[in-house]
């Protein structure tokens, strides 16, 4: 890692929310593998053998009039994440019961304490669904239920199932990187009963699960609740994020198609968590 050449860029967002974590998310589908929060904006790292001229052409924040975004960029040599991460990575604590740091803060007097390795995946705890999924696993019963962590990113949310009873757990991201760090920690908090895998809702076929957490964005869950409907056993949950207040709607008509029934609503900076049954 510390030989491959980056690309950084440096946004400038003004206001910062919800702009910021748009801009995330559709630069991590254009290929930026990396982000690092700043007072200003945002810094995304690309590979230089990924990088090409119209990298940018598809982020379609930038051209939302309600948003000032502006940017700057340049080669990079070597990227140190680690230092990266602990310049910018501050510990977060869930309802006083579940704390999520990395292995160089100092251990909070939680129920549940939950250690990442301090690189880019998503799914620190610190974006609002990330920290919403947190409060809904918080909110249920997971002893002996078989769940599944779709677009796991760090693995945290698989990570919180196991240590509240779930087997087995299976947690799943595209990203090679997302798979390759969920590995990780889910081995670092000794979360035995985790499966990792790599791939999309086509690995689910014949699986089943008594809870499916899905926290990526509104047009896959769109394209998926199917998939997840046929996988759900009976009286199953469905944890969806990733989307706003003004997408619930759409989502909600979505799984009545497929008799899943909205329980519960979460909401955090304009974000949205919701509770789903069969």
């Amino acid at each position: 890692m510390s030989n491959t050449t980056y690309i950084g860029y440096y946004f400038k967002v003004e206001p910062l929310q919800p702009a910021t974590e748009i801009l995330i998310a559709e630069l991590g589908y254009a290929g930026f593998e990396s982000f690092v929060e700043t007072e200003t904006g945002v810094t995304a790292y690309i590979q230089k053998d990924d990088w090409f001229d119209g990298v940018l052409n598809n982020i379609y924040v930038l051209t939302n009039n309600e948003f000032k975004i502006s940017y700057t960029f340049d080669e990079i040599e070597q990227v140190n994440w680690n230092s990266e991460w602990e310049k910018n990575f501050n510990p977060i604590i869930v309802d006083s019961l579940c704390s999520v740091r990395a292995p160089f803060h100092e251990k909070p007097d939680t129920k549940y304490d939950i250690v990442i390795e301090p690189k880019m995946s998503f799914g620190t705890g610190h974006h609002e669904t990330t920290h919403m999924m947190i409060q809904h696993i918080l909110n249920n019963t997971f002893q002996n239920k078989s769940v599944l962590d779709m677009g796991c990113g760090t693995g945290v949310l698989a990570i919180l199932a196991a240590f509240k009873g779930a087997k087995p757990v299976d947690a799943i991201d595209i990203d090679n990187w997302c798979y390759l760090n969920s590995v990780e920690n889910a081995e670092r908090n000794n979360a035995a009963h985790i499966n990792v895998y790599e791939g999309d809702s086509s690995l689910l076929k014949n699986k089943n699960y008594d809870i499916i957490i899905a926290n990526i964005n509104r047009n896959i869950l769109l394209k998926d609740i199917g998939v997840y409907s046929k996988c759900l056993n009976q009286n199953g949950q469905l944890f969806l994020s990733g989307f706003y207040n003004n997408d619930i709607t759409i989502i909600e008509e979505e799984c009545n198609k497929y008799n899943l029934k909205l329980q519960s609503k979460l909401e955090r900076n304009n974000w949205i968590a919701l509770e789903f049954k069969n």
